[in-house]
């Protein structure tokens, strides 16, 4: 009879891999310690495979196709992010099992065999399971292109993946890689909600997961913790189980936390009272909408941006020119300038990014503005801008 013998959920962010100079060392210290220690512990635990939860920052999947749960179940899964690339031994007879038996439990599930995976995932290959020879299963949750799953449904999406865990031999591990308050490339970027984050950790930490589970996936774009998705089907495959707060690092734009569920080895019951609870107000989805049809050109070069080094330098010779090879409108056109000699920490001054006013979606435009500007960056350095 199969198992669940750990069950963690970590931050991924990529300021882990950048260690941009905006950010405070010893947060981004204490983030990775705390997932090396939950790599200790899977010395300890000895799983047969670990099934990795994450999201997508429209790295894997653009708006040509959007699952709303995907399993990848090729030989292996391949991650990249910050020039690091991962290529792990997926539990296929696992993945598989997965794949089918969700399916006939009615749940939609899409698959790849060949995904090429982002930093939710490239995270947890580089400093959780790092060189460890342990099969993995990642399954991808829609965080970030609405219409998402709701919470409810995801936490529904892990009890059965628990029930088929129970009728198979191995001993498995589930790590929960998102979350928490974050709003990457709006204008709440520098205002994460840290009183959020902080009251649901307290009732995490008491196994009091009633509350969460009420929450709508609408309520959580407005605190910036749709990446609390991928945490969902781990409470489903645990149940109401005491969580044990490794570190939450409360970073001038994000709310970074690393928390222990099973095994749970906090001595005693977690001290002080429970933060008041938050009180929403957004009737819907603000910070990260369905893109509308209208803007899939702009949203379509800012993906390409990101992945051809040949395009970013026709761009940089010629941004015009390439605005008009995607059929950008005079809006779209301006607001595509803005991305050259621009600071990530224009993302501070509270205003929308102009090419979020003209239709983009927002974390697709800060993740093209993050490659481009690096891109821009060694350029220059080698004389060839």
């Amino acid at each position: 009879m199969g198992q669940i013998v750990g069950a963690w959920a970590t931050v991924h962010a990529p300021q882990l891999f950048t260690r941009p100079p905006t950010e405070v060392p010893e947060q981004i210290d204490a983030d990775i310690a705390a997932m090396k220690l939950m790599g200790k512990e899977l010395d300890e635990l000895k799983p047969d495979a670990v099934i990795v939860i994450g999201s997508d920052h429209l790295e894997t999947f653009f708006l040509s196709s959007v699952p709303t749960f995907a399993v990848i179940a090729g030989e292996t899964s391949k991650a990249h992010f910050a020039n690091k690339s991962y290529e792990m031994k997926v539990h296929l007879p696992l993945a598989e099992d997965l794949l089918d038996k969700l399916v006939r439990a009615e749940f939609d599930m899409a698959y790849s065999q060949d995904a090429l995976l982002g930093h939710s995932f490239a995270a947890v290959y580089e400093w959780i399971i790092a060189d460890r020879d342990i099969p993995v299963v990642p399954i991808f949750i829609n965080t970030y292109l609405p219409p998402l799953p709701s919470p409810k449904r995801c936490h529904a999406l892990g009890k059965t993946i628990a029930d088929i865990i129970k009728g198979r031999p191995e001993r498995v591990v589930i790590i929960a890689s998102g979350g928490m308050s974050h709003y990457p490339g709006t204008w709440k970027y520098p205002q994460p909600a840290y009183d959020f984050d902080y009251w649901a950790i307290a009732q995490m930490e008491r196994g009091n997961l009633d509350p969460i589970l009420a929450l709508s996936s609408e309520q959580l774009d407005e605190v910036g913790n749709t990446e609390m998705l991928p945490w969902y089907p781990m409470f489903g495959a645990i149940g109401n189980v005491p969580g044990e707060l490794i570190t939450y690092q409360p970073t001038w734009h994000h709310g970074h936390a690393v928390m222990r569920f099973l095994p749970n080895k906090r001595k005693g019951p977690p001290t002080g009272d429970i933060p008041p609870a938050y009180n929403f107000t957004q009737g819907g989805f603000e910070f990260y909408k369905h893109p509308k049809p209208s803007s899939y050109a702009l949203n379509k070069v800012l993906y390409e941006l990101r992945l051809s080094s040949d395009l970013r330098k026709r761009f940089f010779k010629d941004t015009q020119a390439v605005a008009r090879e995607y059929g950008l409108n005079p809006k779209e056109s301006a607001a595509l300038e803005t991305i050259k000699d621009e600071n990530i920490d224009s993302l501070r001054s509270l205003k929308p990014h102009p090419l979020v006013d003209a239709g983009a979606h927002a974390l697709g435009m800060l993740m093209c503005l993050v490659v481009v500007q690096a891109e821009q960056r060694r350029l220059r350095a080698a004389g060839e801008l």
